[in-house]
Formats: structure tokens, sequence, C-alpha cells
């Protein structure tokens, strides 16, 4: 799947996310983790985690928000609780909505160490469903 974070430098794009999977139902993706993600302590930075949750629950909600006839959808909220610590390899992060209602969706996001499979994070991501006029 092409890249869509490479088309123009972003936060997103600089962070090294790779979208593997979108759709209005699920996405997923990952980022291999250097240094540059690291905090002082040699651990993955907690914003890491944060902006790959975010990152996933906006691309399915947007998804989402488009076919029901929204602009899209907007992050509003980010709860992401760090469960375990990482300090290098690849994480793999899978989104999935808990609710998507007429102003507002909630998805929750797991992200996994590739390598064990192991729980590294939990997040869950409210979004505002985006009406035309308000872009």
């Amino acid at each position: 799947m092409k890249n869509p974070f490479e088309e123009r430098p972003t936060y997103v794009g600089l962070s090294g996310i790779e979208l593997t999977e979108a759709s209005s139902e699920f996405a997923a993706g990952r980022i291999e983790i250097t240094e540059n993600h690291h905090q002082p302590y040699g651990m993955v930075h907690g914003g890491v985690y944060c902006t790959l949750a975010e990152t996933l629950a906006s691309t399915g909600a947007a998804m989402w928000a488009v076919e029901q006839g929204f602009a899209g959808a907007v992050g509003v909220a980010n709860k992401t609780d760090f469960l375990r610590a990482t300090t290098g390899g690849v994480l793999i992060g899978e989104a999935t909505p808990i609710h998507r209602g007429r102003t507002q969706q909630l998805w929750q996001v797991n992200i996994t160490r590739e390598e064990d499979g192991k729980l590294v994070a939990q997040s869950q991501v409210r979004l505002h469903n985006v009406n035309n006029t308000e872009f």
C-alpha cells in the first residue's frame, strides 16, 4: 500500500509511521523504532504511542465519516496507557471502532511489539465528525 504520509512533509510522515491497512472498520500501521523515537532514558517516548494511535483511529474514523456524508473526522481526546517499556524493533498498531454516532466516534487502538506480540500500549481516541461547513 502506498504510504499517504510520504506525499508531503508532515509530523506523521516524519515520525516513520507506515499505514498498512485502512477501512472504515479497521486501520493498522507499523513504525520501526530508532533512537529518534527515544526519550532520555533510552525507551520509546510516550508521544510515539499517542501519535500512532491518533493516526490510525483518525484514518478509520475519517473514512467512516466520509461514507456517512461528513467532511471527515478529527481527534478531540487521546487517552493512552503505556503498559510495557520498549527500546527498539517494530511496533504494530490496530484500531477498531467502539462507538460511532451522529457527532462523535470512539476508537480503541492496541499497540504490540512485532517481535513477541506483547501489548505495549492501549489507547482510546475520541473523534468529532466534521460537517462540510466546519472546514
